[in-house]
């Protein structure tokens, strides 16, 4: 579910490419110390809406796991730019772990109803041993396993299994039945809001990988500026911030 492309033909500051994914941006075309300008850059909008986020939180005084939880968004921006400006496997692995990491936090966060928050309870020290336990485990299995594919599909699972426990908390459980329906509405439209952006960022990920040659050719006619609003992986990191930033918002008021 990647493209490679033609890079410059030496390699930028970094030296070469050393990730197991390449995408469909030019390599080292505008700087020799930046791999990819669009998908690099783009991930600033991630990181201004994670600490934006957590700014909020913090504002708020709500609980610190979901503090925690917009922190860790920042960090897979920042993991996520790191990668695209090197294209080392290194970076790599800075993008797409705490990808893992804060999609299964999200899920322990659904799963946690102790009141108060507190992390005292027995149930919720097992979750969280459970949470540490899936990443390590997760990681191990990462680095033996190189295969980007089995990081998509166990991402796709941990953000199909968060929305299935949304649905299910609002319209089943009986945690559900307490929320006054004003404040059901909110949070239907912020995690549904989410949820689309996230699912028509995938989309253009998608199609960027699959017309990728076709890309390359429309990119070379248009030329740049221009060019760079038809760079598909730079959008899908745009609206997959706003859509993460939608969900947490949606799960934290949940």
């Amino acid at each position: 579910m990647h493209s490679i492309v033609e890079s410059v033909s030496s390699p930028g500051f970094f030296g070469p490419v050393t990730a197991t994914l390449d995408w469909c941006e030019a390599n080292y075309q505008f700087s020799y110390y930046i791999a990819e300008i669009a998908n690099t850059f783009s991930n600033l909008v991630t990181v201004y809406c994670a600490l934006f986020g957590a700014f909020n939180m913090f504002r708020e005084q709500l609980p610190n796991r979901f503090l925690v939880g917009y922190l860790g968004f920042a960090l897979v921006g920042l993991g996520s730019f790191a990668f695209h400006a090197t294209l080392l496997y290194e970076a790599q692995l800075a993008d797409e772990l705490p990808m893992i990491y804060v999609s299964s936090m999200s899920l322990w966060l659904l799963y946690d109803r102790a009141q108060g928050f507190s992390t005292r309870s027995l149930r919720t020290q097992m979750h969280v041993a459970l949470l540490i336990t899936f990443d390590v485990l997760f990681t191990w299995a990462y680095s033996i396993y190189r295969n980007p594919i089995f990081h998509q599909i166990v991402f796709a699972i941990l953000m199909v299994t968060s929305v299935l426990r949304v649905i299910y908390l609002l319209r089943v459980s009986p945690v559900g039945d307490r929320i006054p329906e004003e404040k059901r509405r909110v949070i239907n439209k912020w995690f549904i809001i989410g949820a689309a952006t996230f699912a028509f960022g995938f989309l253009i990920w998608n199609l960027d990988n699959i017309y990728c040659d076709l890309l390359i050719k429309l990119k070379a006619y248009v030329g740049h500026p221009i060019a760079f609003l038809l760079e598909g992986h730079a959008w899908w990191h745009i609206l997959t911030a706003l859509g993460t930033y939608y969900m947490i918002f949606g799960v934290s008021y949940l």
